[in-house]
């Protein structure tokens, strides 16, 4: 039987897959359709310090094998959160991630260092690369010198382990890769999306009120799948793969290319036990390919 554990020199997970933030609301709406408890862990929606209603609509657009999204991080405030995360983990053992926002590095220190000090979250990923909340898609994980100096602020605040989300938009995400982990971050995450645009022809005008949004979803596949690979090259700290998994084989890609795992995003929307059904297909190609573990494929890309 195949072993599907992924080390993150942390922690180990049962598997490598994780649910990703943003699409798995809280983990109290997928309850209905199966254990949580299937997946590696799951990582809850961005949080700031205080409620927050998000951009107005439209927030989704559907594109040809993509989802472009303007949430604009919406959510209920920490308080509300930490009520959640008391709940969820009452009913389910699976690893919490709390995925830590701020409107200014002050407010990702303060947020990160209040959600540190739950003992029912595992780890913290720290979200300075949204591209939906400033015009632009402006954000920390843009340069590497801001990435520096915010992480290591986080670091000196907390005392549970760290994954840096990078942005796909930045000019140079091995750059910014680098300095997270010199700064301390004990994992990386890769990618969040990539800054698009939809029009409405008819109306000439933007999809969005903030104009550009983040797209996700197959289309993106192959982008992340490089980016991945350039940064898993680079990287002396394990990586989370993420973009346009939505099968067994996608995962594996990333693990082969260096990963240590992944996370699964847009399929949770048209295919709500699509993460569970994923964990299923990577021990099927696995059992295949008469892979006995991960370690076997990880970075092994014969290049």
């Amino acid at each position: 039987m195949a072993d599907l554990s992924a080390d993150l020199g942390f922690r180990t997970l049962k598997n490598p897959v994780i649910a990703a933030s943003g699409t798995f609301g809280y983990g109290e709406e997928f309850l209905p359709f199966y254990d949580l408890d299937v997946l590696g862990a799951i990582v809850m929606k961005g949080i700031f310090r205080e409620e927050r209603p998000g951009n107005p609509p439209p927030r989704l657009h559907e594109t040809p094998a993509g989802l472009l999204n303007s949430i604009g991080l919406a959510g209920p405030g920490s308080a509300a959160l930490q009520e959640i995360i008391r709940r969820l983990h009452a009913r389910t053992p699976v690893p919490i991630i709390v995925n830590v926002c701020g409107g200014d590095d002050d407010e990702f220190v303060e947020v990160a260092a209040l959600f540190s000090g739950m003992d029912e979250v595992a780890m913290l990923e720290l979200n300075i690369s949204c591209p939906n909340v400033k015009k632009g898609g402006a954000c920390p994980a843009q340069d590497a010198g801001h990435t520096s100096r915010l992480v290591k602020r986080v670091k000196e605040r907390i005392r549970k382990p760290l994954i840096v989300k990078l942005s796909p938009n930045a000019a140079d995400i091995v750059g910014v890769a680098q300095a997270a982990q010199d700064a301390g971050a004990d994992a990386l995450s890769l990618v969040n999306t990539f800054l698009g645009l939809a029009v409405d022809l008819e109306a000439r005008r933007p999809v969005f009120a903030n104009v550009y949004a983040g797209l996700s979803g197959p289309a993106v596949k192959p982008l992340a799948l490089r980016l991945v690979r350039e940064v898993c090259l680079k990287a002396y700290v394990p990586v989370i793969g993420i973009g346009g998994i939505a099968s067994g084989r996608d995962a594996l890609d990333y693990i082969l290319v260096g990963a240590s795992a992944v996370q699964v995003g847009t399929v949770n929307f048209y295919d709500p036990a699509g993460a569970a059904r994923i964990v299923t297909e990577i021990e099927a190609e696995m059992e295949r390919l008469k892979i006995r573990d991960l370690s076997e494929i990880r970075g092994k890309l014969q290049a």
